[in-house]
């Protein structure tokens, strides 16, 4: 790895890319040989998805790739294919958007930029989308997956490699992108213990032990970065998850007797007869990962969790995105 990128951790800390070897190591294989169908990468909230999609970047523009790279959240829109035209819109479109959700709305133009920059000569093309379906219609994601299909299929001229991935957090554009057929979906975790370990070792000042750390966060780094910035103050960032995921009274009274199960194990949302509607707001409010794949590296980016683990909440097909998500379940049902 010749260069590794520096990533926010939390306000005034950065740290320097770590771990993901294998998941890196799968860049360079597809670089070889390019992407046959798009690579949609799902996973839960925070595991790293765009710390590895940004260090992938470098991986590619080290092979001598053109990257257009996306990432609406972050108002990032990248066009490093050294055609000015092309550039020029880019910033022009980034002074249009006023928000995240606006800036997704020109996520067409990634295609239509793909298609230009072979058009114009770029024989070797990375397209790197972040993490924007949540801002547009499982429709308009899916249809967006079909739209770089056509580019590697039925491109405008000759190509050597293009590479084309998109993340997502676990959620229904997951399962209409799969449902079509057009793309790939592989599924990333959050960091083995190793990796864990790693980035732990590189956060400054006082912190808890790392097995406490590792219980707590399930290797989850967006999680370690918020206890972080709280003094590792855990039930002040299962406040803010209870919050934020809306797990009110209603929600709580409706399916309590359900959650009281699951809470004790993910897995018996696969094996038991629960109501369909019970396990799509667990994934529509992205608690829970479903149908998880099997373990085979090969399905994988990177490593795949183990088939089970308790203290975590992970089941063979079914995960807690994190131990501080069933955490915060677990809280709502002691308020309500």
């Amino acid at each position: 790895m010749k260069k590794r990128i520096k990533l926010p951790f939390a306000k005034g800390v950065e740290v320097e890319f770590c771990d993901r070897e294998r998941g890196l190591q799968q860049v360079e294989e597809l670089a070889k040989r390019g992407t046959r169908f798009p690579i949609v990468v799902f996973g839960p909230e925070g595991c790293g998805k765009t710390a590895w999609l940004k260090q992938a970047v470098e991986v590619l523009k080290d092979l001598n790739f053109n990257v257009i790279y996306f990432n609406p959240m972050r108002r990032e829109f990248l066009a490093e294919v050294e055609i000015k035209s092309i550039e020029e819109r880019v910033i022009e479109l980034l002074s249009r958007a006023d928000s995240a959700h606006a800036l997704a709305g020109f996520l067409g133009y990634v295609v239509d930029f793909a298609k230009e920059a072979i058009k114009l000569g770029r024989r070797k093309l990375a397209i790197m989308v972040d993490d924007a379906f949540q801002y547009v219609g499982d429709r308009e994601a899916a249809l967006f997956v079909k739209g770089l299909l056509e580019v590697i299929e039925h491109p405008p001229g000759r190509y050597e490699n293009i590479v084309a991935i998109a993340t997502t957090s676990e959620g229904a554009s997951r399962r209409e992108i799969g449902r079509h057929l057009w793309a790939k979906t592989m599924p990333m975790w959050n960091m083995s213990k190793r990796g864990f370990e790693e980035l732990y070792e590189r956060i400054p000042g006082p912190k808890p032990r790392l097995e406490d750390a590792w219980a707590i966060t399930g290797g989850n780094p967006r999680i370690l970065s918020q206890l972080y910035e709280v003094e590792w103050d855990v039930d002040t960032v299962v406040a803010w998850l209870v919050r934020a995921k809306e797990l009110t009274k209603d929600f709580v009274k409706k399916w309590r007797a359900y959650l009281e199960k699951v809470v004790k194990d993910p897995q018996s949302l696969w094996e038991e007869d629960f109501p369909s509607k019970f396990s799509e707001e667990l994934i529509a409010k992205n608690l829970i990962v479903y149908n998880m794949y099997e373990r085979d590296p090969r399905f994988w980016i990177d490593e795949p969790p183990p088939e089970r683990d308790e203290e975590l909440g992970i089941g063979r097909d079914v995960a807690w995105q994190s131990p501080l998500h069933r955490e915060a379940v677990e809280k709502a049902m002691e308020r309500y």
